[in-house]
């Protein structure tokens, strides 16, 4: 005989007690009659008016397909793009009028958008952004050209050049102080003075009760004191800067309102320093450089490149004149003619060119040198028992000079530091600049001569009296003093017999 085993399935604790819930029951309220007849009348207008909401509330649209979604893309595109023709172009297709209102109020939004896009991008932004870039968003795009205020704001940027960041100075604020101050004590004097004053200023205001003891003729003149005392300007004392100020300027209108300014003649105008106004300079470094040009002091390194300048120009001064006078000499002691000695000196010359041209600097401080046109056959004239004569004189002037040009580029800044001397570009320049002067030399030198020959420079047939010699035959101007600075004889009589 088989035993059949029944198996329940297995429930928890907490199923079971969910099940065993006992249902919630509807709230329910309990009320009078009265009551009741007006629940349902409000019940009643409730349905009543969700009804209503539900009829006049539109239908959902419904959803375009893609095709439509696409022909309205290109409608809006060339209502955007196309300007009047495309409206014209919308109109003529035959739209609906609900559908036309649609894409102009679009059209009318995306202007509205685009002529005020820095609004709408400076709107858009959150509060954490930063005043840079609000800026940046509200600014108009670049149109290809400049706004008037843009361009006055460069134009007032580029007036002052800026100071380099190094060299601008911090701002410094104010000190303030903070300490506490009492009022300051008046004497017994200024109280009752101050106390004076201010009840005449309040004598008379009760016009209803006349003022005992004083006819109208008294009333009038106290009247007009009154009126002069508080004229602008007849308070302005002159024990104050303010006061004398006020003063000044009412008499200066008065006297432009009579005329008085009319005929005045005008003078020079007053010269004005461009940088005394500019913002980016310090003012006291503006005023210690007008006060050392003023006195004319310079800086140390200045002094010492005028000096190094002035040594530089008497060395080679005297080199050019002592070899122009020596080849003056040697050219002319060859004989010839007259013509023959400045030809030769030219000839010398035009080698010279060929051989040693001249540098000199351009405009744009590149050094280029002058050559001649066509190659002449010679050699420059040199003279090598004069440069071995002079040798130890020119090495010491260019020891020295470069001495003072190494004392000078230890002070001077780096711009204006300077190249140190030598002797055979100095001799190179130096004939290369005197060749073209021998042929003059030689023509003055010989027409002097023939002159002082003749006797007194030039001038040979003029006879001249002994007296003319011996105290010369230049014209003397004498200026006679005023009358009252006059002193001759007697004046002299009358200071004599004042001694005596």
């Amino acid at each position: 005989m088989s035993v059949l085993f029944l198996r329940s399935p297995f429930i928890c604790r907490h199923c079971l007690q969910a099940s065993r819930r006992r249902p919630t029951l509807p709230i329910t309220n309990y009320s009078t009659q009265a009551g009741a007849s007006k629940a349902e009348e409000q019940q009643s207008k409730g349905a009543t008016e969700k009804d209503k909401e539900s009829s006049d509330a539109p239908a959902p649209e419904k959803e375009l397909g893609p095709m439509a979604q696409r022909l309205e893309e290109a409608t809006e595109e060339a209502l955007f793009t196309g300007g009047r023709a495309g409206r014209r172009a919308v109109e003529d297709a035959g739209f609906s009028e609900e559908l036309k209102e649609r894409l102009l109020s679009k059209i009318a939004d995306a202007e509205f958008k685009s002529e005020h896009a820095g609004a709408f991008a400076e709107a858009g932004l959150s509060s954490s952004v930063g005043e840079g870039t609000r800026h940046i968003a509200s600014a108009q795009a670049w149109t290809g050209e400049e706004h008037a205020a843009d361009t006055v704001l460069r134009m007032l940027d580029d007036a002052r050049k800026p100071l380099a960041p190094g060299l601008r100075g911090k701002f410094q604020p104010p000190p303030v102080d903070m300490r506490l101050r009492g009022q300051t004590k008046r004497s017994a004097g200024e109280k009752v003075a101050k106390a004076r004053d201010k009840v005449n200023t309040y004598v008379g205001m009760g016009a209803q009760q006349p003022k005992n003891g004083m006819s109208e003729d008294e009333k009038e003149a106290w009247r007009r004191e009154l009126r002069e005392r508080f004229e602008p300007g007849a308070r302005a004392l002159p024990n104050t800067i303010t006061g004398l100020a006020a003063l000044a300027n009412e008499r200066i209108e008065n006297a432009i309102a009579r005329g008085q300014f009319k005929n005045i003649p005008r003078g020079k105008g007053i010269e004005r320093d461009s940088r005394a106004d500019n913002p980016f300079i310090d003012t006291t470094e503006y005023i210690m450089n007008k006060m050392i040009q003023r006195q004319d002091i310079v800086p140390p390194w200045i002094e010492k490149q005028q000096e190094l300048a002035k040594e530089a120009a008497v060395f080679r001064g005297r080199l050019r004149n002592d070899w122009r006078r020596l080849a003056a000499r040697m050219i002319a002691s060859r004989g010839g003619s007259l013509e023959e000695q400045i030809r030769r000196a030219e000839e010398y010359a035009a080698a010279e060119e060929i051989h040693n041209p001249i540098r000199r600097k351009n405009a744009l401080g590149e050094v280029e040198e002058l050559k001649a046109a066509s190659p002449v056959v010679g050699r420059p004239f040199r003279d090598s028992a004069w440069e071995q004569a002079e040798a130890s004189y020119l090495k010491l002037s260019i020891d020295r000079l470069n001495a003072l040009t190494r004392s000078y580029n230890l002070m001077a800044p780096d711009l204006a530091k300077k190249p140190y001397f030598s002797l055979d570009r100095e001799l190179k320049t130096c004939f290369a600049e005197v060749a073209p002067t021998v042929a003059r030399e030689i023509q003055d030198r010989a027409t002097g001569m023939k002159a002082r020959s003749l006797g007194g420079g030039g001038q040979a047939g003029k006879q001249t009296s002994l007296l003319e010699t011996l105290a010369g035959s230049d014209k003397v101007k004498v200026h006679v003093e005023a009358r009252e600075k006059a002193y001759g004889l007697k004046e002299w009589w009358r200071d004599v017999w004042k001694k005596t």
